[in-house]
């Protein structure tokens, strides 16, 4: 098995490059670096997307075609849209519609056109296993590594993890009045970001298993953009790293369970 990793910004996968074992290797394909090698013993290939639905769409196409991924998890940050949805909170896909994606009059609203559908479905497997190292990363390790000033900074009194509809769409929502009218298309929308219905569409017409789970930077509001540097730097590269070290280290105990 060779496990995709997916992040729109560096500091997302950063720690994780370093976990790499000795002997990875580094191919530069259509303008970015696909890093080969094991961590905590498993095959993963892991690379920075970019931002947007088309850049990450290209990455999780060659992770398939060029890697032979058989599993993709796309980790990353997001803004909150449901309410009483917290800064710190993680959410983790089950499935996501691409919000901006409107064919209307020739097929229906967020509709892909030729495949059926407007929403594609997560790996139930996978997202069940993320949810329980987001779970066991946030009751453990998160205190440990996240000073309690910038726990106290960032409100991250306790942090929870929800499991629902994340929205895709190649636009920053940050105005409450965009929000708004992201509610009323989606009632049942969690969180917005950029990039991971795409991934999610890729991996349907593949036939590849895949995972999106996103750490909540603000909540979408007027005050998206001041919250975002600082968070990503502080708090939510150490969230990717620790929750899927701890996805991964579930998949080695299960590994040695199994001998």
């Amino acid at each position: 098995m060779t496990l995709g990793i997916i992040a729109a910004l560096h500091g997302e996968i950063s720690q994780l490059l370093a976990d790499m074992a000795p002997g990875a290797t580094r191919q530069h394909i259509a303008m970015r670096d696909y890093h080969a090698g094991k961590i905590l013993g498993h095959d993963c290939v892991v690379v920075l997307a970019r931002v947007g639905k088309v850049a990450a769409a290209a990455t999780a196409t060659a992770l398939i075609e060029r890697f032979g991924a058989s599993q993709i998890i796309f980790t990353g940050v997001a803004g909150g849209v449901a309410h009483g949805l917290r800064i710190g909170d993680v959410v983790i896909a089950n499935e996501l519609a691409q919000h901006d994606l409107d064919a209307r009059p020739f097929f229906g609203l967020h509709e892909i056109p030729m495949l059926g559908v407007s929403r594609c479905h997560a790996d139930p497997a996978l997202t069940l296993r993320l949810e329980a190292a987001a779970r066991e990363y946030l009751e453990g390790r998160m205190r440990l590594e996240i000073p309690a000033p910038t726990r106290a900074r960032f409100g991250l009194e306790a942090p929870r993890v929800h499991r629902g509809l994340i929205a895709s769409g190649d636009q920053f929502i940050g105005s409450a009045t965009r929000v708004d009218m992201l509610r009323k298309a989606l009632p049942n929308a969690l969180a917005v970001e950029m990039e991971g219905a795409a991934v999610a569409q890729v991996c349907y017409e593949y036939g590849v298993p895949f995972s999106v789970i996103r750490t909540l930077s603000d909540t979408a509001d007027d005050q998206a953009h001041i919250d975002f540097p600082a968070f990503l730097n502080e708090v939510a590269s150490l969230y990717s790293h620790g929750i899927l070290r701890a996805f991964l280290a579930q998949l080695h105990h299960r590994a040695s369970d199994s001998h």
